[in-house]
């Protein structure tokens, strides 16, 4: 099937400012696209006030809801986006997936906004894998991980956005009006796109300027070439698995500050988007500058750098989780958030040197599609279960949820206030220290995670 060209690259697009334009756009659209995606994590809480959900539920608004298209998905589409003209694929999937973030605001029922969630889901199923395909052809090997480290920027960018002004307007505004702010910004983001950015010659940016042919791999060609790299393996295997613990833990963090330490929206937004935000933004760049320097002389650092940064971001984290003091729970998170955040640019560095150019955005989906759907879609269902299972445990008054959720005392659904009386107080203890213990055992699997990226290393050639 041919690709079109009518959008190709012309000749002097690829200068240094085309570049940089570039690469600056697609980090603003991963930023808007990320903030349609946590900002579940902020309204979180209001939402659950008023309409009465368990944690299961909130876990399953801000994680199933949203992967399980965005995961399954991202598969077809990137070989759409391997096959045909990926800035429109981009330039299509902003509209889609705005128009459904802005729809969220007007579900009145827990299963509409379950439906509108999905809907955010299969529209940026199209983004990632589309944008990692053309920054592949923008970047050569020696640079592709700084640019795609870059290009994870736009989480934590995102999440600060979504954060700090999502937090004041829950808080002044209530939850529905913040939906329609973060989904508007998307459709100017997709124009921009459409307008200024072309389609880049597929392979060009390869050393020696070596191009891919024309045919397009079959799926099965695709996964054969991923599968019979053990170092792939093993980077697939410890990704996922940390995004298990990564995605459940980040949703929680706000509706944790709120229950454990008594936090306003406003604060606990704040708090989320600089610990997040400032903490993803180092993390990310820390990994790929680092992983690009280190790999001039040994490759197996594209491996190492994450297995460290997860070997360190374990103990932090958990120890946030224990400590009564905020100030020293922030802080502890937040050197947590940069460490386990260097994994991105040389995992998908390590990715995108296995597989031909026509084989990238597949590539990069098959990824996506297992650290989604384990990470984000289960990570966060994980802690929501499991929170409501310790809250009911600890809860020795009767029905947890009924009890506490009738008196309006449950730390889960209402606004955080000083607990009045021996049955509010006891669903206030109940609520905060389920979430804790939730919190604190998801953590545990981190150390699965970093144990397979140093596995990876075995298996990565030493030299250039």
């Amino acid at each position: 099937m041919k690709e079109l060209t009518a959008r190709n690259v012309p000749a002097g697009t690829s200068a240094s400012w085309y570049r940089s334009w570039f690469l600056l756009l697609l980090v603003l659209i991963y930023a808007s696209s990320f903030v349609d995606r946590i900002i579940i994590a902020v309204v979180g809480q209001a939402i659950k006030v008023e309409m009465n959900l368990s944690d299961l539920q909130l876990g399953l608004l801000g994680g199933l809801a949203f992967s399980i298209f965005y995961s399954v998905l991202g598969l077809p589409i990137a070989r759409l986006a391997d096959r045909f003209n990926r800035v429109t694929l981009i330039a299509l999937s902003i509209a889609a997936w705005s128009v459904m973030t802005a729809l969220c605001g007007t579900a009145g029922a827990f299963w509409q906004l379950l439906a509108y969630r999905l809907g955010v889901g299969i529209g940026e199923a199209g983004s990632t894998p589309t944008a990692h395909s053309l920054i592949a052809d923008q970047f050569g090997p020696r640079r592709r991980a700084s640019a795609l480290a870059i290009y994870a920027l736009g989480p934590p960018l995102g999440v600060l956005a979504g954060a700090l002004g999502g937090g004041w307007m829950v808080q002044h505004m209530g939850w529905r009006p913040v939906f329609y702010v973060v989904g508007l910004p998307g459709l100017v983001f997709g124009l921009l796109a459409w307008i200024t950015l072309r389609e880049p010659v597929r392979g060009a940016a390869e050393e020696g300027g070596a191009l891919t042919s024309a045919r397009v791999p079959s799926l099965r060609d695709v996964l054969t070439v991923l599968m019979k790299s053990r170092a792939f393996v093993q980077m697939l295997l410890a990704t996922a698995i940390g995004a298990f613990a990564q995605f459940g833990i980040n949703l929680f963090i706000p509706v944790y500050l709120t229950r454990v330490y008594g936090m306003g929206y406003a604060q606990a937004g704040l708090v989320f988007g600089l610990v997040i935000g400032v903490g993803g933004i180092a993390g990310n760049m820390l990994g790929g500058l680092s992983a690009d320097w280190a790999s001039t002389k040994d490759r197996r650092w594209y491996a190492w750098i994450p297995a460290l940064g997860t070997a360190i971001g374990f103990p932090l984290i958990a120890t946030a989780f224990t400590v009564n003091e905020w100030p020293i729970a922030v802080g502890l998170l937040l050197a947590a958030t940069i460490a386990l955040n260097t994994w991105n640019g040389p995992t998908f560095a390590v990715v995108h040197a296995i597989v031909e150019p026509r084989m990238r955005a597949t590539a990069t989906a098959f990824v996506f599609l297992l650290m989604n759907l384990i990470g984000q879609g289960l990570g966060p269902a994980a802690i929501g279960f499991l929170s409501d299972r310790f809250a009911d445990r600890l809860f020795t008054l009767g029905n947890f949820h009924l009890a506490c959720a009738a008196t309006g005392a449950h730390g889960a659904h209402a606004v955080p206030v000083a607990p009045q009386g021996p049955l509010a107080a006891a669903c206030h203890d109940a609520s905060a220290y389920g979430i804790r213990y939730a919190m604190l055992t998801v953590s545990v699997v981190l150390i699965w995670s970093s144990v397979h990226y140093f596995l990876a290393s075995r298996h990565i050639r030493r030299g250039n």
